[in-house]
């Protein structure tokens, strides 16, 4: 009667135990393997059909069902089992050393499937992945914080006339550390954006909003001082820094919900908002009662800094080259712009890229501080010889005289006509409609729409008649 035989319906043959002498009523076990993987899906019920047809005192009197996922032992039991196991389990439970249990349970957690094996399985593939993951991320020196060095105040500011010992610390008109706070870096980073500071978040959302608005709600956005101007509406700069700082009501940004500190949700608030969306159109009566728009009457009509001048007219012509992060890159340049001011270092004799870097935003743009992309210093962009807050603002003939002539708005140009005609359809006045909305933002008026289209005309007829143009 051997265990082979438990398997198909053969009349007479089967597998039985030999428990009708006391001396024989063992526990015995039968393990059974699939020829194949047997795919059992969750919530599976499984049916097992027992026929016992032996004699008397063959048959199972008290038995249990155990099922196990993964891969089969190496071979039968106790045949497949390390020797080392297969002596533990030969001795009786309670009389195993510590060292046997170990066996058996290493054994049992390595290769039979088990709830504490797929938790390990899966904590080693998580361990994985995050060690691929922080094996990708570059590496950087970082500065070692050493033992401070004595500072002194200096006596007329002579270096040789030493004053007073002084310590690490902040301004007296300002908040002071939290008690017991070690003056480093950290404590300065934390300060910095601590709720209890006053500073901090004003002159960020000041600043926002002279981006967008033109003039900042304290006009003069360097300097929130004593000596600043006061703000033109003080409730309105506390409620933004407020918002600011603990994003409450800041809008979600691609679905996601805004938090503290959410520059991009605080943007888009600002954008969105009635103020800034409203007509720029004035009349009389709204100029000569704010003639510098303080009151916000009407939306602002400022032109764009240099940097994003260029960006917009690339953006238009489909050429900008969004790619984030990386190297400096050399745009189109006047020949030897750098030649006379470039007496060491890599500039003499500038070639710009021919590449996607020809195209990327010009914050990307290489710059030598003193001497800067001379369109961009057109456009009232500061030579960062000192730190500038707040710009000017100019309107030059040469700003329209490098708008129409300098190599990258041609190119500019001729990009934005290409997609005109590719994807502006077949008529004229769709083309402009087209190229109208890609440079500006909104379809054309009526009126807008039919002097474009007049001039185009007028223009084309001009050229067809003039054989040399």
């Amino acid at each position: 009667w051997p265990a082979a035989a438990a398997l198909g319906r053969m009349p007479g043959k089967g597998w039985a135990i030999d428990g009708h002498l006391p001396a024989r009523r063992q526990p015995r076990r039968l393990d059974l393997f699939p020829a194949t993987a047997v795919v059992v899906p969750e919530q599976t019920r499984l049916l097992v059909r027992i026929r016992q047809d032996a004699f008397d005192g063959h048959a199972l009197g008290r038995f249990r069902l155990e099922f196990m996922a993964g891969e089969p032992l190496t071979g039968p039991v106790p045949g497949g089992l390390p020797t080392g196991v297969q002596a533990a389990l030969a001795v009786d439970r309670e009389a195993r050393s510590p060292q046997q249990r170990a066996d058996i349970e290493n054994h049992f957690r390595a290769h039979v499937d088990n709830p504490i094996r797929r938790a390990e399985t899966a904590r080693d593939a998580a361990r994985k992945a995050i060690n691929a993951l922080r094996d990708s991320l570059p590496s950087a020196m970082v500065m070692k914080e050493g033992q401070p060095r004595d500072a002194f105040v200096l006596v007329r500011g002579e270096y040789d006339k030493r004053g007073d010992k002084v310590g690490p610390g902040l301004p007296a008109f300002l908040p002071a550390l939290p008690e017991g706070t070690k003056p480093d870096r950290l404590a300065l980073a934390r300060w910095i954006v601590s709720r209890d500071n006053p500073l901090t978040a004003r002159v960020w959302v000041n600043r926002q909003w002279e981006r967008f608005f033109g003039t900042g709600l304290v006009r003069t956005s360097e300097n929130l001082g004593n000596q600043a101007e006061y703000p033109s509406h003080p409730e309105l700069l506390d409620w933004l820094a407020a918002e600011f700082m603990e994003g409450t009501s800041l809008p979600a940004v691609n679905g996601v919900a805004a938090g503290p500190w959410d520059m991009k949700a605080f943007l888009k608030m600002l954008v969105t908002s009635a103020a800034y969306r409203q007509s720029a159109a004035v009349t009389p009566e709204k100029l000569a009662r704010d003639p510098a728009n303080r009151l916000l009457a009407r939306s602002p009509r400022i032109r764009l800094p240099g940097e994003i001048v260029r960006d917009v007219a690339l953006e238009a012509a489909g050429l900008l080259v969004p790619t984030i992060g990386g190297p400096s890159v050399r745009p189109w340049m006047p020949d030897g712009v750098w030649d006379e001011t470039s007496v060491y270092g890599d500039l003499r004799g500038y070639k710009p890229d021919t590449g996607p870097g020809r195209y990327r935003r010009s914050m990307y743009t290489v710059w030598k501080r003193t001497a800067g992309p001379p369109t961009m210093l057109l456009f009232d962009a500061p030579n960062r010889e000192t730190c500038t807050v707040r710009r000017s603002r100019t309107n030059t003939p040469l700003q329209a005289l490098a708008l129409l002539n300098e190599t990258t708005f041609i190119e500019a140009a001729q990009g934005l006509a290409q997609r005109m005609v590719v994807e502006g359809g077949a008529a004229a006045a769709t083309r402009i409609a087209h190229g109208f909305r890609l440079s500006i933002g909104r379809p054309p008026a009526a009126e807008e729409l039919a002097a474009l289209v007049a001039g185009y005309e007028g223009d084309l007829a001009a050229f067809t008649a003039d054989g040399s143009a």
